[in-house]
């Protein structure tokens, strides 16, 4: 039977449209027949071509959707009830006699998880399968290979077969995603169970069609979301095989954390042996957590277990701990040269998410090392090149309304070569908001004088030690603990005077607690020093109880700004504006030195009876509170300040709003001095001079210098008597310091990148592996991006102090210099290098060159250190992919060795 276009009857458009629709569900629901039932969801097309028993249909746009609910003829309810998008760009040709459908050119099914997507697709309701192939234009080119999608499944080929009948299907030449890696196969068959069995294939990280390395097998298993097994497996680069050969292949395949062996990495060194290096095992515990267990062991005795344990909970908090402990030898056993250390370090980040506890704070950083430990065991290049470490655990909250503030601490710092550690165990912190006590709650404007008078407190508490790392917790440590706590109650006020000057008068009540005072003791007995004997000595006792310290003092400040301008018509340059800022002030404060208070006593120092005034506090030589003592004496001094700064406004094309650019000419210029109108000699003091400035955006420059108004003796005393009287000038320089620094980056033209860019499109696989390296270590990141990068720094610092005694200037220059670059030789070969040059040794500093070559899936570093303590070299060639993170080749010559 024929058909027309004018006998073509609904019942025939819907079968039409059914059978279109029909396969797209075949992989989900097993069919037999299909219902003749007429339904209007497809609009019928404006022309139809009629081919012997066949319906050709022009082309659907993607995204026209359908829904069948008509029951079969074998009266099974449907299980299609979801969103069906189809498209061909050609057409779709349905042949009702032999019930198939073709559809012709970028052929694209989506049903639920699954989306078939190929240049030619058939549909066979006959024996229920499923054919994807390429297309092939009139060029005799294929096109559109066949590329099936299923949740996280994916896979091309050139033939796909499927029975959506039994789910089972036959593909060749197939490549598809697994994980990290790719599995190609000259013949997949894919069973009802979801697992694949495949034939004269190989696994690889690379996402080229044709890889420049795999794993050759002859057949494979692959069981989804669990492992890939192989027979006998072989190593191929460049479709060249290795002789290395395993009896069996087990990939990982199961998404998200999963444990297993870290394998070492191995070698050796001249000074201790043949080596294993990081092996051990990961525990993927959880979502949240992860443990790294990894070792050293060295043939001559040394030995390191490190530990890395990872955390995080999404919007609460993220860190990671990290112990490690090492035994190293160095030297022949039983000879003076043998040496053995016992080394540690203990790592540990904590950061606390914003969101989790807006009102609180815990963080933690933790950095802690034994002095000897980087020396053997360094993880990067900055822990090798530095001595001194810190410390920090803190907890910061609000409290009664925010009205309160909390924070408390445990801090260490140390240094290595010194093995000076300084611990504060622990430092406490409380402050309460400022307050105005004589303003009405709510009042802000018609404020009177007593309205601006403010109040608020502070305390801090301390319990600190120094103590060598040797003897870090033991008994004498803890008994060398310091401890103090500082409250402070300061009331101000500020006034406007004559609309122009601001007014401002403080009261500061300052109390110090301390658990231990000093009290020194001349004893007149004969002491033997090593050397020689000493007649009489003052002996030291710290006596132990509660001792406050209070002190109190009054200062009122008058201070204004005072704006000067230039202004020129005719000129690149518009405007100079001149900003001084002077101010007067004035404090005083009482003798907390006097008997009656109870800080200050006074002790004989020799055998003549000499006598010498000290505060139970401590003076700082012997022993020392952590706050200090209340001052020595009465003070009433008069203050006098005075700052300026210099710009000047000129016109810019780059500015298209005003037109101009402002340009600091000088950003500060300031002097200052003081009267002491309490002392009855040398009331003046010091005058203190600083400036600085910027020029061309990247030369810092500052000035500092000190000048004296009164005479000084050869030996080095100051007397009461002024400069002019005696040299005929107002001031004598006493010392003076000048610092230029520069530090100037020259680049392609191109923006460095801080980290790998994100943008709105889903990334790539090799953008989310590039931002991974990154993450996990951005000192190991390479900006491929950059053409060239050069850039320098260079300090220099001048100090000059006069002499009295000689009549010259003691002067000293201290000079630093380091650069660093990279240049791309090819869009994938790199070499960077950093140095420096120490002016006093007259040598370059520390010197690193580094050479990387982008070898697409495979990546090659060599780094060289060609001078120095620390010269070495390390060179390795690896697969990037982390799942063969194992598949490497490492050389090196360790500076241990040295």
């Amino acid at each position: 039977m024929k058909y027309t276009a004018h006998n073509f009857s609904p019942l025939l458009k819907f079968k039409a449209a059914f059978w279109l629709i029909f396969f797209v569900f075949a992989a989900v629901v097993p069919l037999s027949s299909v219902a003749q039932q007429a339904d209007t969801l497809l609009p019928a097309p404006d022309t139809v071509k009629v081919m012997a028993d066949s319906l050709l249909i022009p082309a659907v746009s993607q995204g026209d959707t359908l829904k069948l609910s008509a029951p079969p003829r074998d009266k099974k309810k449907s299980a299609i009830s979801s969103k069906v998008e189809y498209s061909a760009t050609d057409s779709i040709s349905l042949d009702l006699k032999s019930q198939k459908v073709y559809m012709y050119r970028e052929a694209d099914i989506k049903y639920e998880k699954i989306h078939q997507k190929a240049g030619f697709i058939e549909i066979n309701f006959n024996d229920n399968m499923l054919r994807a192939r390429p297309g092939v234009d009139s060029a005799g080119k294929p096109y559109g290979k066949p590329e099936f999608i299923e949740g996280d499944q994916s896979f091309s080929s050139e033939q796909i077969d499927y029975n959506f009948n039994t789910t089972k299907g036959l593909i060749k030449n197939v490549i598809t995603k697994e994980g990290e890696g790719f599995l190609h196969g000259e013949v997949v068959k894919k069973m009802d169970n979801n697992v694949s069995n495949m034939r004269h294939g190989g696994y690889t990280t690379c996402n080229l069609d044709h890889p420049h390395f795999s794993i050759k097998f002859t057949k494979a298993k692959v069981i989804p979301n669990n492992k890939i097994v192989t027979g006998p497996a072989f190593l191929t680069i460049e479709d060249v095989p290795l002789p290395l050969v395993l009896p069996f292949g087990l990939f990982p395949n199961k998404r998200g954390q999963t444990s297993g062996i870290i394998i070492p990495t191995y070698g050796e060194s001249a000074n201790r042996g043949f080596y294993l290096e990081n092996g051990g095992y990961y525990f993927g515990i959880n979502d949240y957590m992860e443990l790294r267990l990894v070792g050293d062991i060295y043939s001559r005795g040394s030995w390191a277990i490190k530990p890395l344990f990872n955390y995080r909970k999404r919007y609460k908090f993220n860190g990671s701990f990290n112990f490690s402990y090492a035994i190293n030898t160095e030297g022949i056993r039983e000879t003076e040269s043998f040496k053995r250390n016992r080394d540690f370090r203990v790592a540990w980040t904590h950061s606390q998410d914003p969101r989790a506890r807006p009102k609180s704070r815990f963080s933690a950083n933790v950095n802690f090392v034994s002095s000897q430990y980087n020396r053997y065991n360094p993880t990067t290049t900055n822990d090798l090149l530095s001595n001194t470490f810190q410390s920090s655990i803190s907890y910061q909250t609000t409290l009664f309304k925010d009205k309160i503030s909390f924070s408390g601490a445990l801090s260490h710092s140390q240094n290595t070569s010194t093995k000076l550690v300084n611990l504060s165990l622990p430092s406490i912190s409380v402050s309460a908001n400022r307050f105005y006590p004589l303003r009405k709650p709510g009042k802000t404007t018609n404020l009177k004088w007593y309205d601006n008078i403010s109040m608020n407190y502070s305390m801090t508490a301390r319990n600190d030690v120094s103590v060598i790392d040797s003897m870090l917790f033991k008994p004498a440590m803890f008994e060398s603990f310091k401890n103090g706590m500082l409250h402070k109650i300061p009331i101000s006020s500020n006034v406007k005077v004559m609309k122009f000057f601001t007014l401002s008068n403080s009261f500061d009540f300052t109390e110090r607690w301390y658990t231990a005072s000093l009290r020194k003791t001349w004893i007149n007995d004969t002491l033997w020093d090593g050397e020689d004997y000493t007649v009489g000595y003052v002996k030291n006792d710290t006596v132990r109880g509660f001792k406050a310290g209070r002190d109190f003092g009054f200062t009122s400040s008058l201070s204004t700004t005072v704006y000067g301008m230039v202004q020129f018509k005719r000129s690149p340059i518009r405007a100079i504006r001149h900003v001084m800022r002077p101010s007067v002030s004035f404090s005083l404060r009482p003798d907390f030195g006097k008997p009656e208070f109870g800080y200050y006593k006074e002790v004989q120092v020799d055998s003549t009876g000499r006598m010498q005034r000290y505060s139970i506090f401590g003076d700082g030589s012997a022993w020392s509170s952590i706050y200090g003592s209340p001052p020595d004496g009465r003070s009433g001094r008069l203050s006098f300040s005075f700052s300026n700064n210099l710009e000047m406004k000129v016109r810019s094309k780059s500015d298209t709003v005003t037109g101009m650019k402002k340009v600091m000419l000088i950003e500060s210029f300031s002097f200052g001095t003081s009267y002491d109108l309490a002392k009855d000699s040398l009331q003046w003091s010091l005058v203190n001079f600083s400036a600085r400035t910027t020029l061309f955006k990247k030369l810092q420059i500052q000035y500092s210098s000190v000048w004296d108004p009164y005479v000084v003796t050869e030996s080095g005393r100051r007397i009461n008597e002024f400069e002019w009287n005696k040299n005929r000038r107002l001031l004598r320089r006493d010392n003076t310091s000048w610092n230029f620094s520069i530090d100037y980056n020259f680049a392609s033209g191109k923006k460095n990148k801080a980290k790998p860019a994100t943008t709105s499109t889903p990334p790539t696989d090799e953008a989310k592996q590039e931002l991974a390296e990154f993450e996990r270590n951005p000192q190991n990141y390479i900006d491929w991006s950059n053409p060239w990068n050069f850039g320098f720094r260079y300090n220099l610092n001048y100090t000059g102090r006069n002499m009295p005694a000689t009549m010259t200037t003691k002067s000293e220059v201290i000079q630093t210099f380091g650069f660093t670059g990279d240049i791309s030789i090819t869009p994938k070969w790199k070499i960077n290098m950093s140095s420096g040059y120490d002016f006093k040794q007259k040598k370059l500093s520390y010197t690193s060159v580094n050479i990387y070559r982008d070898l697409h899936c495979w990546e090659m570093r060599f780094n060289w250190i060609p001078i120095g303590y620390y010269k070495s070299w390390n060179f390795y060639i690896k697969v990037k992919a982390s799942v063969l993170q194992d598949l490497k080749l490492n050389r090196k010559k360790d500076f241990r060795d040295n």
